[in-house]
């Protein structure tokens, strides 16, 4: 009886550890929800795929609703260089959401480029804001 007990108690504990690191969590609401990106990237960091899964966890309970994510980069760069990144970063959060089952359908994107910062200044400390993708609903 209490090998049973203790192989019951191993599965729950591991059941946990492997989804204590997950880290993924349904928003109350989609508006203004951002995903950071590096310097010169549209990589999907491991915190961005995990708030991004919780998107997509969000519209599997919400089936009506339909999200803008729009990409947006720092004040580095030409114009036509951070429309670029930043439709490369809108499509790759778009992309997770895709892949983890939701209708490309319900999904638009845009790319604002560095037009539309959300924390104004210059420096590090400012430009990391900067570099996101910003999901709406619509």
């Amino acid at each position: 009886m209490k090998i049973k007990n203790f192989a019951l108690l191993a599965g729950v504990a591991g059941l946990m550890a492997a989804c204590s690191g997950c880290g993924v969590v349904e928003p109350a609401d989609l508006n203004n929800q951002r995903v950071f990106f590096a310097f010169n990237s549209a990589e999907i960091s491991d915190e961005a795929n995990n708030n991004l899964l919780g998107q997509s966890l969000y519209m599997k309970n919400h089936e009506d609703v339909k999200v803008q994510i729009a990409g947006n980069c720092d004040e580095r760069g030409s114009v036509e260089y951070n429309l670029a990144l930043g439709a490369r970063r809108a499509n790759a959060a778009k992309k997770v959401l895709v892949d983890d089952g939701i209708d490309p359908r319900r999904i638009s994107t845009i790319s604002y480029g560095k037009e539309r910062p959300l924390v104004l200044g210059t420096g590090e400390e400012v430009w990391k804001f900067n570099r996101n993708a910003t999901t709406t609903v619509k």
